[in-house]
């Protein structure tokens, strides 16, 4: 029982981290009803920032942290304002097919800066120990909890509380509208790119600091995209709590699954298989809003 409860707890952490993520995904979706491809991306620029900044640098962790999320407002300005913001009143396909090329560029500049290795920095990160009973949690588990919860409810107090907040969720029920009263559509998605370069690259760096920064970090996007689907496109809070099942559920399934098989590796797929039966039952997810339409 005590290993069953050390995994769903290091689950939890590190389903945090992917909600944490996932929340960008669904950022972009609310406010221009795009799929954005280079989202696992963002958490691959991310580990390798946080390499950089930490290793090489040598920055303490909260510059090293501050310096990487400064890095990921300009990136997602460039972004917003040169690659997107033409494509404004263009089919949404051939936005999607942007992102994926905006995919391919961040991996093709990953590679060329820090040559695609792997990179560690485990040890530079705060030490935190916390043990409850027989149940311990890793540090570097820990502080992406942590660091993850404090960023979760900042985004959920921008979104209720703050003018910018309110703009993007209005725009994501109605642009038309929104664009009658005054408000500029193109500061609202040059702040959701920001927020969900910013989530990713928070994200790459917790991450990174459990299992080393690598080009597999990019895959992370997949699983955001599975929490997605499962939590309902439409639906931050379901973002949250898919990514927490998700997460818990990938945990368990290494501890228990993995060892029945010789190679391993059905903790990754597990997750998927779970978002599959999810929504053949349930097509817009746990907490989505399903659409009717009547002609």
């Amino acid at each position: 029982m005590t290993f069953f409860l050390q995994l769903v707890v290091t689950g939890f952490a590190q389903g945090m981290v992917y909600a944490l993520i996932a929340i960008g995904f669904v950022i972009i979706l609310k406010c221009s009803e795009v799929f954005n491809i280079a989202q696992g991306h963002f958490v691959l620029i991310g580990g390798y920032l946080g390499y950089t900044f930490l290793v090489p640098f040598g920055l303490p962790i909260w510059a090293a942290l501050g310096m990487a999320i400064a890095t990921a407002i300009v990136m997602g300005l460039i972004i917003e304002r040169l690659i997107l913001r033409p494509l404004l009143g263009e089919p949404v396909l051939a936005v999607i097919m942007v992102t994926i090329a905006l995919a391919t560029i961040l991996g093709g500049l990953a590679t060329l800066l820090w040559g695609a290795e792997y990179k560690a920095y485990h040890g530079l990160l705060p030490t935190i120990t916390m043990k409850v009973g027989e149940i311990s949690i890793p540090s570097e588990s820990l502080i992406g909890l942590i660091v993850s919860i404090i960023c979760v409810v900042l985004l959920m107090l921008l979104f209720r509380y703050t003018k910018i907040g309110l703009a993007m969720r209005a725009t994501a029920e109605d642009l038309q509208v929104v664009q009658s009263v005054g408000i500029r559509a193109t500061t609202v998605y040059a702040v959701s790119w920001v927020i969900a370069c910013v989530v990713g690259v928070i994200g790459g760096i917790l991450l990174g600091g459990v299992s080393g920064a690598n080009m597999d970090l990019a895959n992370v996007g997949l699983k955001a995209f599975a929490v997605v689907l499962l939590g309902g496109v439409n639906s931050i809070g379901g973002a949250i709590f898919a990514g927490i099942i998700l997460g818990m559920l990938e945990n368990v399934a290494a501890g228990y699954l993995d060892p029945l098989l010789p190679g391993g590796g059905l903790a990754q797929v597990f997750p998927f298989l779970v978002m599959i039966i999810v929504l053949i039952f349930r097509p817009h997810g746990l907490f989505g809003l399903a659409r009717i339409e009547r002609v």
